[in-house]
């Protein structure tokens, strides 16, 4: 029983230390994100707006109740406008397609005038900590990203496990562990429970 209790500490400082250091970059950028998002005042960047007109192919807005090329029209204003995000929105009525395009701290819209192929397009670069907040909530990020969220969270729920099970094992500072962790714990429902509307 002996031995298997020093397995178990001696592979839980192990997980705990690499896991926390494999994992760093992206602990630390979620906590700095959670910083800027709560202080939007201190931290707001320089929003960038563009407009501009052009044209596209009519044979690709195709009117008379036949429905537009979907993908041409896209990949079009993509490489004329040199859209950076993904496309988010695609309406088509019978006079004119809208076009929108989101990606973290990026928006873009293009609306198309079906008969003669003219359109306008005007695209607002949020700024880099608008793109960080942006990251950090998952908001027009794409499946890889989101994927990426879930897995630092399944990262953090590790290292916190990790510790505590450490805690277990480090004699000297358990009770001390035990006392900080439970008052961490009620003043956090305390500010829940008092200041929190």
């Amino acid at each position: 029983m002996h031995h298997l209790k020093r397995r178990v500490a001696k592979y839980s400082r192990w997980l705990h230390i690499y896991v926390s250091m494999t994992s760093f970059v992206i602990v630390l950028f979620f906590a700095v994100t959670g910083w800027t998002l709560n202080h939007p005042d201190k931290f707001g960047g320089l929003e960038r707006r563009r407009q501009s007109t052009g044209s596209i192919d009519t044979k690709l807005t195709n009117t008379g109740g036949v429905e537009p090329a979907k993908r041409e029209i896209v990949e079009a204003l993509q490489r004329e406008q040199h859209v950076g995000g993904a496309l988010s929105d695609f309406r088509v009525d019978d006079e004119q397609i809208s076009v929108a395009f989101k990606g973290p701290g990026y928006i873009a819209d293009a609306t198309i005038d079906r008969r003669g192929g003219k359109y306008e397009f005007s695209e607002s670069r949020l700024g880099a900590v608008a793109m960080l907040n942006d990251l950090h909530k998952g908001r027009d990020t794409g499946s890889a990203w989101k994927l990426l969220i879930d897995v630092s969270a399944g990262l953090l729920t590790f290292i916190s496990l990790s510790g505590l099970v450490l805690l277990y094992f480090i004699h000297k500072h358990r009770v001390a562990g035990v006392v900080l962790l439970l008052a961490g714990g009620a003043l956090t429902a305390l500010i829940v429970w008092a200041w929190v509307p």
